[in-house]
């Protein structure tokens, strides 16, 4: 039996206007929530740049992992989690 490949999510604390400019992140659709809890499932890789908030993301079976405004985030495909959102988030985000 194999083991699972690690699921990771990847946090890039304040990524540069070049790197976001490469990326198109300001043309990107805005999503935004209030301070809640929820499961989620990533169907799709998911890339985002938070605009505000602060959030704990833990993978099932994982570590959490914190990040906030300024950072740049890639959620695996298939990965499934619990958010936690301690102040409301604002967010562009990007699938694929």
């Amino acid at each position: 039996m194999s083991a699972m490949p690690t699921i990771e999510i990847q946090v890039e604390r304040n990524a540069s206007p070049d790197q976001l400019d490469e990326l198109g992140v300001m043309q990107w659709p805005i999503w935004t929530k209030e301070a809640s809890t929820f499961p989620w499932t990533y169907d799709d890789r998911e890339i985002c740049y938070l605009l505000a908030g602060d959030v704990v993301v833990t993978p099932e079976g994982g570590e959490p992992v914190q990040f906030g405004k300024g950072d740049l985030v890639t959620f695996p495909t298939g990965m499934s989690c619990t958010w936690e959102i301690r102040a409301d988030v604002r967010k562009h985000y990007s699938f694929g």
